[in-house]
């Protein structure tokens, strides 16, 4: 008997959506791993809170059930929580936007010719080399600790994926596929946008996925250092840290994860979306 494999979606088999399997099973499939993740987790901290610190130290590190008890039913903490939150997502997404253009234009100017490569690559290295920590104060001297100096940290640490996954996809397409194109005599216009861009489809949306974390990350770096004006959700994790406020700064750590993981969630299933469209998720 011959076996035949089913291309790989990076799904496990039994979460792959079946013909005629109704739709609550398949996320339900898919949500098991995530769940049984979360149930790690709760246990490892109840563990490590009951078994592992003394008794005079379990306010370092309360229960689930005590933090989040305490802090969801508080109205004063958690309004201007959810508040900082808010801001923090329009920072992080104006950020992610701005870095998704630059990257991509970026890429594509290097992909047109080696030299530009050669002569523009090295400051995107440079760029993701710095480290941010030692950036943020020289931004927030030139331009301020708002909203503008925010999103410049953000762009900061999400631009690079997206240069370097889309000039890998852009460079990607086959020598067969550019040569029928000279062949036919194509500009290089037509070449860009009926070659280069198709065949770095996948590769952007990779560069999407990971900026859009880091957008996330990012946000929150501008956040605990920009402590001017009104408070992101950053400034609100320095701020319950310094308090030793445990149940608070467990819950907004939570959110700020949760929130990661909702971006992060929203472009890959864009890309399983659109990849999967073109592509018949053979290539995922």
């Amino acid at each position: 008997m011959t076996t035949v494999e089913a291309p790989t979606t990076g799904l496990p088999v039994e979460a792959r959506a079946v013909p005629g399997r109704p739709w609550w099973r398949t996320a339900l499939a898919r949500s098991l791993p995530i769940l049984a993740a979360l149930g790690g987790i709760a246990v490892l901290w109840y563990a490590v809170t009951y078994l592992v610190l003394p008794a005079d130290q379990r306010f370092l590190l309360p229960p689930p059930h005590e933090a989040y008890g305490s802090a969801l039913g508080n109205g004063a903490l958690m309004g201007p929580m959810l508040e900082a939150l808010g801001r923090s997502a329009v920072v992080a997404l104006v950020g992610l936007v701005i870095a998704v253009v630059l990257g991509i234009g970026y890429a594509t100017v290097m992909s047109q010719s080696g030299w530009a490569e050669r002569v523009l690559y090295p400051y995107a290295v440079i760029l993701q080399t710095i480290p941010i920590l030692a950036l943020v104060p020289l931004i927030g001297i030139w331009l301020g600790y708002a909203f503008t100096a925010r999103v410049v940290v953000c762009v900061i640490i999400a631009l690079f994926p997206m240069i370097s996954n889309t000039l890998f996809g852009l460079q990607s397409a086959s020598a067969a596929a550019h040569d029928l194109l000279t062949l036919n005599k194509a500009s290089r216009w037509q070449r860009l946008v009926k070659l280069q861009f198709p065949a770095a489809v996948p590769s952007i949306f990779t560069g999407l996925r990971n900026a859009a974390g880091l957008s996330v990350i990012g946000v929150i770096v501008a956040d605990f250092y920009f402590q001017q004006g009104a408070p992101g959700i950053g400034g609100l994790l320095r701020t319950y840290t310094l308090r030793l406020q445990m149940e608070a700064l467990l819950t907004a750590v939570t959110l700020t994860a949760l929130f990661g993981v909702v971006v992060f969630s929203i472009f890959a299933a864009l890309d399983k979306a659109v990849v999967g469209r073109w592509y018949g998720g053979h290539t995922r």
